[in-house]
């Protein structure tokens, strides 16, 4: 819940719109390690194969099994390594692709400690999943990206792959955003097509100065005007 990250990241804000009823997309947190000498906790933004119904399915087992993952290891990358196994196993997924299904998911998570230093800065840790993590510095008009390994959790990924761990050094003022792909794959505007990535990150540029709460209203009234009358087509989560 929202609360558990309030009291551990103030300064932080989920926007969540999900296609139908119930949805693939979801967000992730633990202060499972908030309470050890080097204290941190862990978020992620999740996107599981499909939307609706199964999409839901995979995201009850994907949230299991990564909680398990989170029991054994507090590091981003060993994390996802425990997650693929899991969830493969789970599926009872093969390396055939002839027999196995594809479902999957994708996903960025990152550690944040929880005891600020002096020089209010902070080294967060990050491992991701075909989804990548973007940063923008302190009243810097550019984004920083760090990309995500290339292989989804579960479906074909063998059980071995590793998972790249980045540690990002954050200073006061800098802002790091988590996301699904829904809102750079949304239809609309005057033409009817995609918003696609590059016009998200120059959204992301242009508001990463707001006040954090007023960023989460100012993406959530895009998205309302940018699609009109056009269905939603995925989950939505930043």
């Amino acid at each position: 819940p929202l609360v558990e990250i309030d009291s551990y990241v103030p300064q932080n804000f989920v926007l969540y719109k999900s296609k139908d009823i119930v949805s693939g997309d979801f967000y992730f947190f633990s202060d499972k390690y908030a309470n050890e000498e080097n204290s941190h906790v862990i978020i992620a933004a999740v996107d599981c194969t499909g939307h609706g119904v199964p999409g839901a399915f995979m995201s009850l087992v994907g949230c299991e099994k990564l909680k398990d993952a989170v029991d054994i290891t507090a590091e981003p990358g060993e994390i996802l390594r425990e997650l693929n196994i899991g969830l493969k196993s789970a599926l009872r997924q093969t390396g055939d692709s002839s027999t196995s299904t594809r479902d999957g998911m994708d996903i960025a998570l990152c550690s944040i400690p929880t005891k600020i230093n002096k020089q209010e800065e902070i080294t967060i840790k990050f491992a991701g999943a075909n989804r990548p993590i973007w940063i923008v510095k302190n009243n810097s008009k550019e984004l920083i990206e760090y990309k995500a390994t290339k292989h989804a959790i579960g479906g074909l990924t063998e059980d071995n792959q590793i998972f790249d761990q980045h540690e990002i050094t954050l200073n006061k003022g800098d802002v790091f955003y988590l996301f699904s792909d829904g809102f750079a794959d949304q239809f609309g505007g005057v033409n009817k097509k995609k918003l696609m990535t590059k016009k998200f990150k120059e959204i992301l540029v242009e508001i990463s100065a707001m006040e954090i709460k007023a960023q989460q209203k100012y993406l959530h009234d895009f998205m309302e005007e940018w699609k009109g009358d056009v269905e939603q087509i995925d989950d939505i989560l930043v």
